[in-house]
């Protein structure tokens, strides 16, 4: 067997590739990028079978954010034409939710802008919205900055599934992008999300400057750190920001990413996001074949996404099962409230 074959049944196998060679691979399987994806494919299919999750989110609090992360168009310290309004209502964010759920998301996410929550009716709300949502039946999320263990807790107590955390790029990078806080606080608020029992979700942003070591090197943190999710964003340049000349990356780097990535973390679920579809453009179907078997749907915070209706098309055309909540009567019969023969429908969360 030559090397994409003994790493995929390495990785079949549960054990995820070392960085020395993951990087070999991306070196050596960027000739053969084909044979690569499709060897991710079989151990995406292998770990998560055919089925692929949906997410939402709400950019729940916009702008004004204190941190100078070189990205990010909420960013105080750059000029931009991006929104600033506070937090939303629980009200209104359950609603988003609502509608997300109808759009066949499995999980919502509640996003705020900032590096933490700290007033305490902002907290309230939060905690009502993740109630809320949870009476609806879709997994309530939430990424709200630098966490401590108290709230951590107390997000929990309040049904929050899911506690969402980007450490964006490697350490040894990270000092390029951010300077106004460190990333051991990041690394510190997953290791709390995850000791109060909440599931987490942390990823990167590719196409800041870092180079495919760097890429490597975060995937190796995400695996010590034993991450349930790994959203994979793909850099948008905003205007106004640092970041806005840089050129974006070719589709086929993007996609070789995403199959090492699945090599190294062969049983976690990873998660297209924002700028999937401005950077992969008509590859993007490729994405869940190099190892994706989740997607980010609707828009995003500051830029727009694209209809659920498509993501839907483009996984059932793949071959592939969205995930969705149906109803289902007592006979058995798929619908909306009830079947032609009188039985009361219920709720029941399935793969489909």
């Amino acid at each position: 067997m030559d090397l994409i074959d003994n790493l995929k049944n390495r990785a079949i196998k549960g054990k995820g590739i070392s960085t020395a060679v993951a990087l070999e691979l991306f070196v050596e399987g960027s000739g053969v990028p084909y044979r690569v994806l499709a060897a991710a494919s079989e151990i995406r299919e292998h770990f998560k079978g055919k089925h692929i999750i949906l997410c939402g989110i709400t950019n729940a609090k916009s702008g004004r954010c204190s941190e100078d992360c070189k990205f990010c168009a909420q960013s105080s310290h750059y000029s931009t034409n991006v929104p600033s309004y506070p937090l939303k209502p629980a009200g209104q964010i359950i609603a988003e939710a609502s509608q997300a759920k109808k759009d066949g998301a499995e999980f919502f996410g509640i996003v705020t802008s900032g590096k933490r929550v700290k007033a305490k009716k902002e907290w309230a709300e939060i905690f009502k919205a993740v109630r809320g949502i949870n009476k609806i039946g879709i997994h309530p999320c939430a990424s709200l900055g630098i966490l401590d263990s108290a709230k951590a807790r107390e997000l929990k107590d309040a049904g929050l599934y899911r506690y969402h955390h980007n450490l964006e790029t490697a350490r040894s990078y990270f000092k390029n992008i951010c300077t106004t806080h460190d990333y051991e606080e990041n690394v510190e608020t997953i290791s709390v999300a995850k000791a109060a029992g909440l599931s987490v979700c942390a990823g990167a942003l590719f196409g800041m400057g870092e180079s495919v070591t760097h890429r490597i090197e975060l995937a190796a943190t995400l695996r010590k750190l034993n991450v349930d999710s790994i959203p994979i964003n793909i850099l948008n340049p905003i205007k106004g920001t640092p970041l806005d000349h840089l050129h974006p990356l070719p589709p086929m780097e993007i996609l070789m990413t995403i199959a090492v990535f699945r090599f190294m973390l062969p049983d976690k679920d990873i998660k297209l996001c924002g700028g999937k579809e401005k950077n992969l453009r008509q590859l993007l179907p490729l994405g869940i074949i190099a190892g994706a078997n989740s997607l980010m749907t609707g828009n995003y915070l500051t830029t727009t996404g694209r209809d659920s209706k498509l993501d839907h098309e483009m996984i059932t055309d793949l071959g592939l099962i969205p995930t969705r909540d149906i109803d289902i009567c007592k006979c058995g019969t798929e619908g909306k409230n009830a079947c032609m023969a009188g039985g009361t429908a219920r709720r029941k969360s399935v793969r489909k």
